[in-house]
């Protein structure tokens, strides 16, 4: 059964990270070297987007764990990315690290969660 997600301010958030983090792994992909780690973040950024209308058995919080450990090691295993690669990769990380501090409630804004 698919669900359209209410469209709040950590859905925003949620959707900020995970459109981010898929045009980062794109790109990364696209680029010389390696590309394991961007296909990884493109398959749980893919994953993600899909876990807001369908249920998936192991979870938003723990794909974003995962996409936050993957986009750490992009920004610390720098390849051959163009200038504004690293810029998109702390985008991503730091809506991804937003989005879970809200979601696991560890940090309670009045009308964000």
């Amino acid at each position: 059964m698919i669900v359209l997600p209410a469209v709040t301010v950590l859905t925003l958030i949620y959707l900020i990270a995970t459109i981010v983090a898929l045009v980062d792994g794109i790109l990364r992909a696209r680029g010389r070297g390696t590309a394991v780690l961007a296909i990884i973040e493109i398959v749980v950024a893919a994953l993600m987007i899909l876990a807001l209308f369908v249920a998936i058995p192991f979870g938003s919080v723990a794909l974003g764990v995962v996409l936050l450990v993957v986009l750490v090691l992009q920004l610390v295993l720098r390849g051959s990315v163009r200038r504004g690669g690293a810029a998109l990769t702390v985008i991503a990380l730091i809506a991804t690290a937003v989005w879970l501090v809200l979601a696991l409630g560890w940090i309670h804004i009045p009308g964000v969660n």
